[in-house]
């Protein structure tokens, strides 16, 4: 396997095993907010959000598997599997890309 492979790999591995120190932290995640915590916050919604506000709905909501508690123990397989799946996902579309441009470049 190549050097640069290996490293890009166990970075990740680190990564998504540390994911759950964000149980640690005070507040809520930024950019996680819902419209009643922006409204909170600074006291208007915009209504374009507002009307998105309920068109996704995470499938894992507060990176939590149905039916656990809230202690840090509990949450963190949630937080490792919701990394492991990103990292898959956004791996997968920059794999593709990579692939689809390499192939354009080649054609040229």
């Amino acid at each position: 396997m190549d050097r640069n492979l290996t490293i890009f790999l166990i970075a990740m591995v680190a990564l998504i095993v540390l994911t759950p120190i964000g149980l640690i932290a005070t507040g809520s995640a930024y950019g996680e907010w819902d419209s009643d915590t922006i409204q909170q916050a600074v006291g208007y919604v915009p209504a374009g959000l507002q009307s998105l506000s309920g068109l996704w709905n995470a499938p894992l909501a507060d990176y939590g598997f149905p039916g656990q508690g809230d202690t840090m123990a509990d949450a963190t397989p949630g937080y490792i599997f919701s990394a492991i799946v990103g990292v898959v996902v956004v791996g997968g579309l920059v794999y593709v890309a990579g692939k689809f441009f390499i192939k354009k470049d080649s054609d040229q």
